[in-house]
């Protein structure tokens, strides 16, 4: 036997083999195959190398690769059990948490069970209908502050007659393809339908069903868990669910408009069991000029096979011709008005939610208007425990940014409204704009423009013949429930989850126009130069008005300190001037917030040509990179490492406040006790409660507020808003603030600057004097700046602007 091949040789030729075989074969370490020395290496390399996975890069056997592909491979495609989605396996357990939190109709017992428990659940239905359940304006005060759910009857005893009857009325349900009442009698999700219903479109995947009116495109009714209409059936059916508009003709002819759009036209757009989409579409001609605003507007709404819930977004478009007039827009947005006697708990964050007074609570035998019609007083509420209050929408606002989730609970039987909208991009004025969600009414709304919190500036105006086009949405409306015995303010948990199933189907559906990946790598390292004395507080005006937040600092020639920025807001917007982004309302803007290293990434971005901007709490300014950025289909760009140097000339001598565009770290009073909504008691936001601009009239009657440096402390001394003074007489009066500060050292000749940096203002002026208070010129004034009424609104900032003054 040779060693080498593993065969008899003849004795005669074994040396001589022997010597061959020794000089051109060798071994396989591995595989112990007899190998050619030449192709050794490729050997290897094509039998045994380790090799990489196409999916996840880790590298491994070549003998194990198609095991882990198969089974291991935290990237490979993997299909959800409940909606047979293909997505990554290292995503699905997240996804599967939310999608097995969805509800299917039991065709037998008639109620919404969810997902993960409806293999146990049939099982043992016994196909008894039970859906009687008490009011929750009849559970006990102290049940409902606990979350407690509303009492239920017992089930009646199961009779093999009721069954029998059930699955008949299901066979009939099933045949003729509808039902008359949701939640009784209709199929099985194994699709979306549409159909014409009198002169109604309607909508149907069997877990909920979506009635508008046809051509017009107002939503009338939404019927889900056993409610035959989750809207308010007392108001008219164009007062239910609608987009509307609020617009000014430029040549004064029309202004303040407000219009419910109205459709013209019905079209199906995709007709499958997997997906239904309708378009009610209004097209504008000159001959309706001055009567509706000239926009071609196209209302879309889609519904998903398996989704509770169903999606909503418009195409606004403005025609380059010179026949389209030119106007402005004020206000344009998506509300729902719900059943008073059904929801009555709203939620607009974990730390904002409560048991709402009724739209009653507001009229003049129940409430008392205050300051402005927005603010009423509660006196004689239908639950008493609420009398004393104040309820105001504007309590009630939120930043873009925080904006994803907000709605309704309902107690009988426990079902939730919600609407979704996980990406601001398509919202005016960026990630700090802030707009109205959810209030009693029961309401909630989707605000895409509008000039709260902002002023004139965010309404964006179009000249005769400007072409524009935008596509606002969409927004996911999600209903929901829960099981019989559990919590229903775990609906709003529930609520949250969903923003994530959200993003998922979103890119699903690819319902925008153009979707596109656009992906940032950037470490941010911010260079402060310190300066010589920084404060921010809130100014006004010497007549009416408000103002808020501002930062003075004051520098000298000398440079200072490098800083690692914690994290910082960084966004492209269409916008050119640095700080421009949050006054940009025609066009769209996409931010995300950088991790602790500086890195971000921001995808799908559409097609076009933008700025790169970034702002970082703390530090004074806005950062804006010189370089244009053109976003093309499927591009990616890395813009490197970014650094911003904020606008900062020497070492600070002092400061008061932070520099972050609020004024949230200054003194809020506490209300006046008979203005008081106790949601914001010791609350992170107690300046959202009504009426503390009076209170700074309380605190300082005759004199008004000096702050002394290195006593006075901020958080205490300075008063989150430099507002009027109210008279005995109710007129009101300018307050002047003094800061008082001693410099041990003046240089002769130097330039100081002083930073200004406001959050807000309202028709306001601000100021500045130094060491004189009473000279008829001052040092510098600012003009007349802002609309932002933030104060009014609970805000704690509106519009930021920054001045620098030298002294």
């Amino acid at each position: 036997m040779h060693d080498y091949v593993d065969r008899a040789i003849p004795a005669s030729n074994i040396d001589l083999h022997f010597a061959h075989c020794s000089r051109n074969l060798e071994k396989c370490k591995v595989c112990d195959d007899m190998i050619p020395r030449k192709h050794a290496e490729e050997h290897f390399l094509s039998t045994h190398a380790p090799v990489s996975c196409s999916l996840c890069s880790e590298t491994m056997d070549r003998d194990s690769l198609d095991v882990h592909k198969g089974e291991n491979c935290p990237k490979r495609i993997v299909t959800c059990e409940y909606c047979e989605f293909p997505l990554p396996a290292i995503d699905l357990l997240e996804h599967q948490e939310v999608c097995g939190n969805r509800t299917e109709l039991c065709y037998m017992c008639h109620k919404y069970i969810r997902l993960r428990e409806m293999h146990n659940h049939e099982s043992r239905c016994t196909g008894v209908v039970s859906n009687v359940a008490e009011s929750s304006r009849n559970v006990r005060a102290p049940d409902r502050e606990r979350g407690a759910g509303a009492p239920r009857r017992q089930p009646r005893e199961f009779s093999p007659r009721r069954l029998l009857f059930t699955i008949a009325i299901t066979g009939i349900a099933v045949l003729l393809g509808t039902a008359e009442a949701c939640g009784v009698g209709v199929m099985s999700p194994i699709g979306c339908r549409w159909f014409i219903q009198d002169n109604h479109v309607v909508l149907d995947n069997s877990i909920l069903r979506v009635t508008l009116s046809n051509p017009n495109g107002i939503v009338t009714g939404v019927c889900y868990n056993g409610i035959d209409n989750m809207l308010e059936v007392l108001n008219d059916e164009s007062n239910r669910g609608y987009w509307d508009v609020v617009w000014n003709a430029l040549d004064g002819s029309r202004a303040g408009v407000f219009e419910v759009i109205k459709a013209t036209t019905f079209n199906v757009i995709k007709d499958t069991e997997e997906q239904v989409e309708v378009s009610f579409s209004r097209p504008w001609d000159p001959s309706m000029q001055g009567k509706l605003i000239p926009l071609n507007i196209d209302k879309r709404f889609v519904l998903l096979r398996g989704s509770s819930g169903f999606y909503t977004y418009a195409i606004y478009e403005h025609v380059g011709s010179p026949e389209w007039p030119a106007f402005s827009l004020g206000e344009t947005r998506i509300a729902f008005k719900l059943r008073k006697e059904k929801f009555h708990y709203m939620a607009i964050a974990d730390n904002r939610r409560k048991f709402m007074p009724l739209p009653d609570d507001r009229l003049p035998n129940r409430g008392q208007p205050l300051a402005y019609p927005e603010a009423v007083l509660l006196i004689n509420p239908v639950e008493p425990e609420l009398k004393g209050e104040v309820n105001d929408k504007y309590q009630y606002s939120c930043d873009n940014k925080d904006l994803k989730v907000h709605g309704w609970i309902s107690m009988d039987p426990p079902s939730g409204f919600w609407q979704i909208t996980p990406s601001y991009e398509f919202r005016s004025g960026g990630p700090l704009k802030q707009n109205l969600t959810s209030h009693v009414g029961p309401t909630t709304l989707a605000v895409f423009v509008s000039g709260h919190y902002a002023g004139d500036d965010l309404n964006p105006k179009f000249g005769q013949g400007e072409p524009w086009k935008k596509v606002f949405g969409p927004v996911f409306i999600y209903v929901n429930s829960v099981m019989d015995g559990q919590d229903p303010l775990t609906l709003w948990d529930d609520a949250k989850r969903q923003v994530h199933m959200f993003k998922i189907v979103f890119e699903k559906l690819n319902i925008k126009l153009t979707v596109l990946t656009f992906i940032f790598r950037c470490r941010s390292k911010s260079k402060a130069v310190l300066t010589t004395f920084q404060h921010q507080k809130i100014l006004k005006r010497q007549t009416r008005g408000v103002v808020s937040a501002v930062n003075y600092s004051l520098q000298t020639g000398m440079s200072l300190v490098i800083y690692s920025s914690k994290w910082c807001l960084c966004g492209i917007s269409t916008t050119r001037r640095c700080g421009s982004w949050q006054r940009e309302c025609k066009d769209y803007q996409f931010w995300v917030r950088a991790d602790e290293t500086g890195y971000f990434s921001i995808n799908n971005v559409r097609t076009g040509n933008y700025n790169l901007y970034a702002w970082v709490p703390g530090f004074i300014g806005d950062y804006k990179n010189e370089a244009p950025i053109t976003i093309t289909s499927g591009g990616q760009i890395d813009v490197g490492e970014i650094v911003y140097q904020p606008p900062r000339d020497g070492p600070t001598l002092w400061e008061i406040g932070i520099p972050d565009r609020t004024a949230a770290e200054f003194y809020a009073p506490d209300p006046d006790p008979k203005y008081v909504n106790r949601l914001f008691i010791n609350h992170p936001d107690r300046f959202r409660q009504y009426g503390l601009w009076d209170r700074y009239s309380e605190l300082y009657p005759n004199e008004d507020l000096v702050y002394t440096v290195g006593k006075s402390d901020y958080t205490k001394d300075w008063f989150f808003a430099q507002v009027n003074r109210k008279k005995p007489d109710n007129s009101y009066q300018g307050t002047t603030w003094q800061i008082r500060f001693a410099l041990d050292t003046v240089i002769p000749n130097g330039i100081y600057k002083l930073r200004v940096a406001i959050a807000s203002a309202s028709l306001a002026e601000l100021q500045v004097r130094v060491n004189n208070p009473k000279a008829n010129r001052p040092l510098f004034s600012s003009g007349l700046i802002g609309r932002d009424n933030s104060i009014a609104r609970h805000g704690i900032h509106g519009l930021y602007w920054l001045y620098s003054v030298d002294i």
